[in-house]
């Protein structure tokens, strides 16, 4: 097992994977320095190896697949998790480690954000992508997480044993930090300086695309971490609704006796019927889970008694 194990997953990151590298092994030399090639095009495999990485590879496209690959191969005491663009500071990273280490943290989050991001990057419908993501999230699971689409993030063996990859590209990020806010491990945000990519190497995110992609996984998230408040929110729009075009007719019904809109008060009936479905689906899936919550625990027990042997 590693002490401490540097995770880079790369896909066509030639210029600049050397760099990468070689800040890395000067800023902590005890560390085990994994580069993941993403089926590139380029030399990137071949220059990591020389850089001194260890290098594997993954043949499925996407981020997210290559971290699944990562976490079920290494062992490490404290893994650090950092692109291979050049746009993180190896510098931080014993601060990160640090915190994983000796203060139990299951996840830090490197925060740009709160420092150089809006001035060094050039992609404004990124700065606002990010900005829109952050604030989403926090809203939705009430929490304080400085930066979601971080690729800079140290990991405890905990949380990386214990952790389910279901995306396959760059919403891995959104994935991991819901995951754990929703699993009430311990996070912790550190200042760390951004950086714009160096001249002629070229970022794999699609600001559209990718960015449909990481709003999608939070309402698949929210409906699945919080299913009361999804359908339960689902369900008082659907009964406002039904309210809304029952009532006219319950006047005109209390006033003449008569019920003018049949067709309308069949509607409202059926709409309310769907309110009343929707409350109990949340609090049907509400149950299980927080019964899921209690399995999780029980699992985190089973992977902590495993590390302890493996530490053996």
């Amino acid at each position: 097992m590693d002490k401490i194990a540097v995770l880079i997953p790369c896909y066509n990151e030639s210029k600049t994977i050397k760099k990468v590298v070689t800040d890395w092994k000067k800023s902590i030399p005890e560390a085990v320095i994994y580069v993941y090639d993403n089926n590139s095009s380029d030399e990137t495999a071949k220059i990591a190896e020389e850089a001194g990485a260890v290098v594997r590879h993954e043949y499925q496209q996407g981020k997210g697949n290559v971290i699944r690959r990562m976490f079920r191969e290494i062992d490490a005491d404290c893994y650090i998790m950092v692109d291979g663009d050049d746009t993180y500071s190896a510098e931080y990273g014993r601060q990160m480690a640090d915190l994983v280490l000796e203060k139990k943290t299951d996840m830090v989050v490197g925060d740009r954000l709160s420092s150089t991001y809006f001035e060094e990057n050039k992609r404004p419908f990124h700065n606002f992508g990010n900005s829109l993501v952050r604030s989403s999230i926090n809203r939705l699971f009430d929490t304080n997480i400085r930066d979601i689409m971080t690729g800079y993030r140290a990991f405890s063996y905990l949380f990386v044993k214990s952790f389910p990859v279901l995306s396959k590209g760059f919403e891995i990020e959104t994935e991991m930090t819901i995951h754990a806010v929703d699993k009430n491990m311990r996070i912790e945000n550190v200042i760390i300086e951004y950086r714009d990519r160096p001249e002629g190497s070229e970022s794999k995110l699609d600001t559209y695309s990718d960015g449909f992609k990481v709003l999608r996984t939070i309402f698949r998230l929210y409906k699945n971490y919080k299913p009361m408040s999804f359908f339960g929110g689902l369900s008082m729009i659907l009964f406002i609704l039904a309210l809304v075009m029952f009532i006219p007719i319950f006047i005109e019904y209390a006033r003449t006796g008569l019920v003018p809109r049949f067709p309308t008060l069949i509607v409202s009936g059926f709409i309310g019927l769907g309110g009343v479905l929707s409350l109990f689906t949340g609090l049907i899936l509400a149950t299980l889970v927080e019964k899921d919550r209690q399995e999780f625990e029980f699992r985190l027990n089973v992977i902590e008694n495993m590390y302890k042997i493996i530490k053996k």
